[in-house]
């Protein structure tokens, strides 16, 4: 008898959650998403570059040490995020910019992200990373979306995307991600 196996699937459902971000719909057909799943020897330095974020930003980012903490205590953790490949040459200006050319032309800024980028690109990436919540749910698996472990994956250089969203999973008696303080 083996008791409590479900924690060994943790890796293969994990894989079914990034099927459902690569296969979200995309604009204009073009897949600019990057996924990966967090090697177990890497989440360490996946948290503790989170809470080196939290003393570099400050005292309003104590967050990035709470949300580190859930990394640490996760089963499993995915990166979902946009490595963007230019525009929908669409000229919507949400972007914030007249043209997709004027957008494209300006410098790219760096911080936890990089930008600017196309608005559908990122709404890409938002659809993404809802078929990913949705279908943790549906296999049962606690999970929470968090821009800190993305943006530490950045830091770190886990993932090659200019914009990452980190999703930690976990299959436990209770839901880690409540009652965080």
């Amino acid at each position: 008898m083996k008791f409590n196996p479900e924690s060994d699937t943790i890796e293969m459902l994990a894989k079914e959650i990034l099927v459902a971000a690569r296969t979200a719909p995309k604009a204009k057909g073009v897949d600019d998403i990057v996924t990966g799943l967090v090697e177990s020897t890497e989440i360490e330095t996946l948290a503790t570059t989170m809470e080196s974020l939290a003393d570099t930003k400050g005292e309003k980012f104590g967050f990035f040490k709470r949300d580190a903490k859930n990394v640490r205590d996760s089963d499993a953790v995915i990166l979902i995020g946009l490595k963007s490949s230019g525009t929908t040459n669409l000229n919507c200006s949400a972007c914030g910019f007249s043209t997709c050319a004027e957008m494209l032309n300006q410098p790219a800024v760096e911080s936890d992200f990089e930008g600017p980028k196309c608005a559908f690109k990122l709404l890409d990436l938002g659809i993404a990373l809802g078929s990913a919540a949705s279908k943790a749910k549906d296999l049962c698996i606690d999970n929470r979306l968090m821009y800190t472990a993305g943006a530490a994956a950045r830091f770190a250089k886990l993932i090659d995307a200019d914009v990452v969203i980190g999703m930690p999973l976990s299959i436990k008696g209770k839901n880690i991600f409540f009652d965080r303080i």
